[in-house]
């Protein structure tokens, strides 16, 4: 298929009209986001910074958004041990319409909410990203709270502009793995510490103007491999992606592009085995399921069906070079989020 049309000419992400100049993929942000060159109405510009930390049996979660008619902030704690359960809380906003003022740019500034509930924070820059919380009565009428740091040094990305079939929609994302993390959280007397040799937190950035109805598939994770720092980013199923899609190896802070890449889910039940395979042989793996992440939100108009599967991955990778990367039961996840809104 080979749809990889990368982008490296530093330029604005929209043209005059509203629309994508350069569709396709790249390594940073070269394209420059303005929220005011955006022509589609302002209830249906969305906007968030969503990051993923994974320790040694558990993780978290932390979404900042700003979806136009509805703002979603949120909290994920997971136990991924032996009796695996997750708590996900979340503060619905009405009509923020740009208000939370998320950054144009990941590299720097900061993204904050605050309420008499939750106050969360991340900041950027000087190679670090840190993200702070404190959720009272998160769960259990118990607080949780977290002060956590990831690494970003001198790093590729992956960067996706992908159009819509339809006049002034587009959605671009940013996807930055492998950033060594330290700090902790805690939560009901337990305090969840995380190590820099051994794990990892993820950013998701997106900016956009979507279309009413779309289902989606997404995979991410990170590991250690024999000192170096492995990642992956796997996902297809809205937007029009003829000119790229986001399928990528993270290396040692090298993207290594992938073509296309099929999730194989089986029928019936999240729970049990998936796989994997791509159309250049570059991304064969097993998946192990461990805990299903499932949310479901019905308001009629607004429906959001998420089924966000941890487990473990094993199989091969293949860099660019050919190089050869086994991965053995690396904890990552892979979902199935279908949304009208």
């Amino acid at each position: 298929m080979g749809r990889n049309h990368e982008v490296t000419e530093r330029h604005p992400l929209l043209d005059g009209n509203g629309e994508l100049i350069e569709p396709g993929w790249s390594r940073s942000l070269v394209q420059e986001y303005d929220r005011k060159m955006i022509k589609a109405p302002k209830f249906r510009i969305k906007e968030w910074d969503y990051y993923l930390v994974m320790g040694q049996g558990f993780a978290g979660a932390f979404t900042i958004s700003d979806d136009g008619y509805i703002g979603l902030q949120s909290v994920s704690l997971l136990e991924l041990g032996d009796e695996p359960w997750e708590h996900t809380e979340t503060v619905l906003n009405t009509f923020p319409m740009g208000r939370i003022g998320l950054p144009a740019d990941s590299s720097s500034g900061v993204t904050k909410y605050h309420d008499k509930r939750l106050n969360m924070k991340f900041e950027a820059g000087d190679g670090k990203r840190r993200i702070r919380c404190k959720f009272d009565r998160f769960w259990k009428d118990k607080p949780f709270k977290c002060d956590i740091t990831l690494e970003q040094p001198d790093m590729e990305s992956m960067v996706i502009a992908t159009p819509w079939d339809k006049k002034h929609a587009f959605y671009y994302n940013q996807k930055i793995n492998t950033m060594r993390a330290s700090g902790y959280m805690e939560f009901d007397g337990k305090r969840y510490e995380f190590d820099p040799a051994t794990d990892f937190g993820t950013l998701d950035w997106g900016r956009g103007v979507w279309t009413y109805d779309n289902t989606w598939l997404w995979g991410s994770g990170n590991a250690d491999i024999n000192g170096k720092r492995f990642g992956f980013n796997i996902g297809y199923g809205f937007g029009n992606t003829s000119a790229a899609t986001e399928n990528v190896i993270f290396y040692e802070g090298k993207v290594h592009k992938l073509d296309d890449v099929e999730f194989h889910i089986p029928e019936g039940n999240m729970m049990d085995k998936w796989t994997f395979a791509s159309s250049d042989g570059r991304f064969e793996m097993e998946f192990e399921p461990v805990l299903d992440r499932a949310a479901c939100i019905d308001f009629k108009v607004l429906v959001s069906d998420q089924h966000q599967v941890f487990g473990k991955m094993s199989g091969k990778a293949v860099l660019d070079d050919g190089t050869v990367i086994e991965v053995k039961d690396m904890m990552c996840f892979a979902e199935k989020v279908h949304n009208r809104y």
